[in-house]
């Protein structure tokens, strides 16, 4: 299969897909549907089987920013910025994947089927039905992708079963990965969190956008804005206010569990906080906040957050703003490009070194 083959099959993948990126799902004709549209429909709307964070809107929403993605053009000219091999190559790439949101773990699929390699996932019990039946659907499209798409339940022992290995484990955990995959060459990711810096000059749209990057996916992913850099003596209820649309987050029980005791933690310890009923807000120096809790801090000194934000650079996922350089505009975080990797790695350029 070349690379031409390669990304004409993405492309068709998206084109089945985006029949599921909203909620009429609206059939069209593709030559896929009569064999996987009804059980594709069927894992999308009861997705809390495998995991109960996910939800039929969230699973959509991530279908949906995989979409934008996949057509031919954007894809062409992402892989133009590399030195792809044009045929298949005889690298194993294992790709361990966590399970905290709906399709995470696509990319990676992405970059190591388009790069020419085989793909050899670890999936979370927490999220393998979708991406399962992704592999199943690129198949059909191709049959060469059934030699070189595997998933596997066993543990990774690095016994020759693969040729490099890309992980997202937590910080204590990556430190071990590091260390036992050493002799391979990898790409071990972090936890990381992402964070947003208010001006006061925001107008009520930016602020509500905002809260898209705070409440998708329940606030559970690095790209989740979990802590607000304000100006001294901003109002933060302010913001609250503008968030009042996303009070149905609490319709769900997960989410409404943790609300309720980081509430009750604040009350039983006196600890000063603002609750609009489905999300509470707290001063705070960290950037990782529990679910239903956002973060905030003050700053007198824009320059001084720009300062510390570079120095804690690791730990930072996305940057939200609207005058710094380099950010993500308000409520775009969970809309990824094709070159947004994680943890600020250029996985691409990673996998097509392999064949160096």
């Amino acid at each position: 299969m070349n690379l031409s083959e390669r990304i004409e099959a993405f492309a068709n993948l998206g084109q089945f897909l985006e029949q599921f990126q909203d909620t009429e799902n609206e059939q069209n004709n593709h030559p896929l549907n009569e064999q996987f549209y009804t059980d594709f429909a069927y894992i999308i709307d009861n997705p809390h089987i495998d995991n109960a964070w996910f939800t039929p809107a969230f699973v959509k929403k991530a279908i949906e920013g995989i979409c934008s993605l996949l057509n031919s053009e954007k894809l062409t000219n992402w892989c133009n910025q590399y030195k792809v091999s044009n045929s298949n190559t005889n690298k194993r790439v294992a790709v361990v994947i966590s399970g905290n949101m709906p399709m995470l773990g696509f990319q990676d699929i992405l970059c190591v089927l388009i790069s020419g390699h085989q793909f050899i996932g670890k999936l979370s019990t927490k999220n393998n039905r979708l991406l399962n039946f992704i592999s199943q659907l690129l198949v059909e499209i191709n049959k060469e992708f059934k030699d070189l798409i595997t998933f596997t339940s066993e543990r990774l022992n690095g016994k020759k079963d693969f040729d490099a290995i890309i992980a997202t484990e937590t910080n204590n955990s990556a430190r071990y990965f590091e260390a036992y995959f050493a002799k391979y060459p990898h790409i071990i990711r972090r936890n990381r969190n992402s964070v947003a810096i208010i001006t006061g000059n925001e107008t009520k749209e930016e602020l509500k956008n905002l809260g898209l990057d705070v409440f998708q996916y329940f606030g559970l992913g690095c790209r989740n804005v979990s802590k607000l850099y304000v100006p001294e003596n901003y109002d933060v209820t302010k913001i609250l206010d503008e968030w009042q649309v996303y009070e149905p987050t609490m319709d769900h029980n997960k989410y409404a569990n943790n609300h309720d005791y980081q509430r009750s933690l604040y009350l039983m310890n006196a600890i000063k906080h603002y609750d609009n009923g489905f999300l509470l807000m707290k001063e705070d120096k960290s950037i990782s906040s529990p679910i239903s809790v956002l973060y905030y801090e003050y700053y007198k000194d824009l320059e001084q957050v720009n300062k510390h934000l570079e120095k804690d650079s690791e730990n930072i996922e996305c940057i939200v703003s609207q005058t710094r350089e380099n950010t993500i505009s308000f409520g775009k975080t969970q809309m990824p490009q094709l070159n947004d990797y994680a943890d600020h790695i250029d996985t691409m350029a990673f996998l097509c070194q392999l064949n160096s």
